[in-house]
């Protein structure tokens, strides 16, 4: 072969390896943005938007969702990333970790001659196996007073004790019956508010005052409306007001709506929760009867509060029924009470499901949204280890992992070998990365704690990121839920797939047509 061809051919295999160097690059740079924040020794992020407002965090996912990312790939790794947040609420960080580990050792097989195929069918394999042992190794918490769900809320919440505490005590309120309901997130009870105190409760809260200063302020035993609509009469188009019969019409709507709305006092309802507006009518009829009301209350928690008292939600249409009829819908609580520091309505002990709240304080508008990410993920993190158990945290897991995957090698003939190697090596990463953040030198403390843990046979040793020594995690505490780490391998599995099947970049065509183009010119 001719130098000219060589040339020829190692330019066209430059070329066929662009997108993939693209690719991985963008991956990298995402990883790279959140390594930093991994472990106990993990630094804060600072995200600065062109307004110069502030966000400082070591949460994954909200330096992910908030950071400019332009590149598809990242954008790719961005959204796997959002939906492990939506599936499981934590773990996004270490998903971000591995799926930045993984592409780059992928990459680095193809870039050596390795085909992507045989890549791709490696790491199937490698991760398939790491996920059969990852569920092995799960060990269920059979009852919420185990001290280890303590243990967990304390990792994921970062050592703040106190937030521990409330979510856990919040977890236990709720029972394992509800914690366990796929539909049921315990991150959604934190709620947080600058300059409240921190405490759970069985209630749900309002973030919005009633209506006015004349409306009670508390009230006890109370009988509670939920409209999912306006508070007001039937509309009459203006076209039809300048008629008699539109007149006499709208004249007969509004008779009705009081008389509605007379319903609702001699029933005595205490609060009426509203999705939407309340007319003025309304308002000075229910203040004069001494009615709490609430309108333009966000969806979730309208729902959330009438899953509580036990309430059927209604239309406004919902008014017309009988008395006995209407009173069906109503819903019950112990107390109800209004917090006008904190511009919030309280509604505790209702008489339907069990609802806790978690209100986390903080000093400044800065910190409390970050404690309250932090509480999030705490909750999110407990539910996951109530539905899937525990495995030991600190990469150690991954690590005795990395080890098994490292068996299925051998039994793999040709390239797909080299796959395999890229899951188990991905597999080191957290530990690595936990113990680099920590100040240690990560090559040599991953090779003392691969020899202590097939010397002593315990798959939870890993490092102090205090002192540098091999310790078990279980001793510790240092526990994670095993859904957790499983969710976030199948994501870093699924993106490397997804980026190593990527063999060319193509812009699309804008379909903004230019002016004039397609049009009938004439001669």
């Amino acid at each position: 072969m001719s130098l000219k061809q060589q040339a020829s051919q190692g330019a066209e295999v430059n070329e066929k390896l662009a997108a993939l160097m693209t690719n991985s690059n963008a991956v990298r740079a995402i990883a790279s943005a959140v390594e930093g924040t991994l472990g106990p020794k993990g630094l804060d992020t600072m995200l600065v938007d062109k307004f110069g407002e502030v966000v400082i965090t070591n949460d994954g996912v909200t330096i992910l969702t908030m950071m400019e990312a332009n590149h598809p790939a990242a954008r790719m790794v961005i959204n796997i990333a959002k939906s492990q947040q939506e599936e499981i609420g934590d773990g996004t960080t270490t998903a971000t970790v591995m799926a930045g580990a993984l592409v780059s050792a992928g990459v680095e097989q193809v870039v050596k001659g390795v085909p992507v195929a045989r890549v791709i069918e490696g790491i199937r394999a490698g991760v398939r196996r790491a996920l059969e042992v990852m569920k092995e190794q799960a060990i269920p918490l059979e009852d919420l007073q185990h001290p280890w769900l303590k243990q967990v809320a304390l990792v994921a919440g970062r050592e703040h004790q106190d937030i521990a505490d409330l979510v856990v005590e919040a977890a236990r309120l709720i029972g394992k019956e509800k914690l366990l309901d796929p539909n049921f997130k315990l991150s959604d009870t934190v709620t947080s508010k600058e300059g409240a105190a921190n405490q759970v409760f069985m209630g749900v809260i309002i973030n919005k005052e009633t209506m006015n200063k004349q409306m009670p302020r508390q009230l006890e035993n109370v009988k509670i409306l939920v409209i999912d609509d306006a508070l007001e009469p039937e509309e009459i188009e203006d076209e039809a007001l300048g008629t008699e019969a539109g007149f006499a019409r709208y004249l007969e709507l509004q008779r009705e709506f009081r008389a509605n709305i007379q319903k609702i006092i001699d029933l005595g309802v205490g609060l009426v929760l509203v999705d939407r507006g309340v007319d003025d009518t309304a308002e000075e009829m229910l203040t004069d009867a001494g009615v709490m009301v609430v309108q333009r209350v966000l969806n979730k928690e309208l729902r959330r509060a009438a899953e509580h008292i036990g309430a059927r939600v209604i239309k406004r249409t919902g008014l017309k029924k009988e008395l006995a009829e209407l009173e069906k819908s109503l819903g019950h609580a112990g107390k109800v009470l209004e917090d006008e520091r904190l511009e919030q309505v309280w509604i505790l002990d209702g008489r339907g499901k069990p609802m806790a709240t978690v209100l986390v304080g903080a000093a400044t508008e800065e910190v409390v949204g970050e404690r309250e990410r932090i509480a999030r993920d705490a909750a999110s993190s407990v539910q996951a280890a109530v539905k899937g158990g525990v495995v030991p945290g600190g990469g150690a897991l991954e690590l005795a992992v990395s080890r098994e995957v490292e068996k299925v090698r051998e039994n793999i003939r040709g390239m797909a070998a080299y796959g395999v190697s890229c899951v188990a090596e991905t597999l080191r990463r957290p530990m690595a990365q936990i113990v680099a953040n920590a100040g240690f030198n990560p090559l040599e403390k991953i090779g003392d704690v691969l020899a202590a843990q097939a010397e002593q046979n315990k798959i939870s040793l890993a490092v102090d990121c205090d002192t540098g020594e091999i310790i078990d995690m279980f001793d510790v505490g240092v526990l994670d839920p095993a859904l957790v780490k499983i969710h976030a391998l199948k994501a870093a599995g699924e993106i490397a797939e997804a980026i190593l099947r990527i063999d060319t970049i193509i812009k699309m065509k804008d379909h903004k047509q230019p002016p004039g183009e397609g049009l009938d010119q004439g001669v």
